[in-house]
Order: C-alpha cells, then sequence, then structure tokens
C-alpha cells in the first residue's frame, strides 16, 4: 500500500462555534501499531524485508514501522503486516491477538474504525535463532569494520615507518 491522504475528522464544537480538523499520517498509526505490537507473545518481529533489516542492524535502529503498512482513511483505517512467528504457538490465534491489539489501540487513540487486518507470516523461528539472527548480522559487520581499521593503521603506519626509514638511509650517505 502506498501512503494516502491523511485522516481527517472534522469538528465542530456547537458551544463556541470553532471549526477544525483532527489528521493523522500514516506514520503516526503505524507507529501507534508498532508500539502496541510489542505486547504480543509469540511475534518475534514485524518483517520489513530483507534490506529494511539489513539497514537497522547496521545503523543498529529499531524503526517500530518496518514491516507495517497502511491506508488511511477519514474514518477507517487498513493494516498490511509481515511477521516472523514463533515456532510452536499456533498461528491463527497469534492472528487473533494481533487484530484484536491493532483494533483496540488505534481506536482508543485515534477514534479510527480498524476495517481490515491482513497478516503474512514470512517465517517462523524460535527464539534462540531469532535472537542469533538478530545479533549475528551486526556483530559480522562491526568485526569487518574493526578488523579493516586495524588493518588500515597497520598499513599506514609501516608506510610511514617505510618512508621515515627511507629518509634517513639517504641523509647518511
Amino acid at each position: 500500500m502506498q501512503n494516502r491522504t491523511p485522516s481527517e475528522k472534522t469538528t465542530t464544537d456547537e458551544k463556541s462555534g470553532i471549526k477544525g480538523n483532527l489528521t493523522f499520517d500514516d506514520k503516526v498509526i503505524q507507529k501507534i501499531i508498532g508500539i502496541a505490537l510489542s505486547e504480543v507473545d509469540g511475534l518475534l518481529t514485524v518483517d520489513g524485508g530483507f534490506f529494511a533489516n539489513v539497514a537497522e542492524k547496521l545503523v543498529n535502529t529499531s524503526d517500530v514501522t518496518s514491516g507495517i503498512d497502511v491506508e488511511v482513511g477519514k474514518k477507517q483505517v487498513a493494516v498490511d503486516l509481515d511477521i516472523v512467528a514463533e515456532y510452536g504457538i499456533d498461528i491463527s490465534k497469534l492472528y487473533d491477538k494481533i487484530k484484536n491489539v491493532i483494533v483496540r489501540e488505534v481506536k482508543n487513540m485515534t477514534d479510527l474504525e480498524v476495517i481490515e487486518v491482513n497478516v503474512h507470516v514470512v517465517d517462523i523461528k524460535t527464539k534462540e535463532e531469532h535472537e542469533q539472527d538478530s545479533t549475528s548480522l551486526q556483530d559480522r559487520v562491526s568485526d569487518a569494520l574493526s578488523k579493516g581499521a586495524k588493518k588500515s593503521k597497520e598499513t599506514l603506519s609501516d608506510g610511514v615507518d617505510k618512508v621515515t626509514s627511507d629518509n634517513k638511509s639517504s641523509r647518511v650517505n
């Protein structure tokens, strides 16, 4: 789904006669959902796809909106999620928990009605696999950068030593 026009709620305060609009950007709805999903047991991650996960691990961020697509209308919201579920759980019950949390939190915070929640299970993992996968890429990149920096420093130092010793020997002639 693509970002649509923000949700809009037109109000008129009958006592004061003040008119106004309340709008929600897609990113706000995505963030509400992302934070709310952290309470769902059995949901290991909302998956923004391989490249999003690589980017998050390289810069060590956790964008709660990654993998959450929303379509926000004036009064309603539709949600699409790609998830990784924990191995061994009842995924249909997980789906029900996800729907209930999304509907509750979006309604409580925005008064918008969630009319559709589509969940696509892209993988299942044990908690151990998930934890290992979550740290291994970042660790490998950090190690590679550290080793590369150390090697560059050693090479530079060797080059400086060589230039220094070459210059000393040419002066002594």
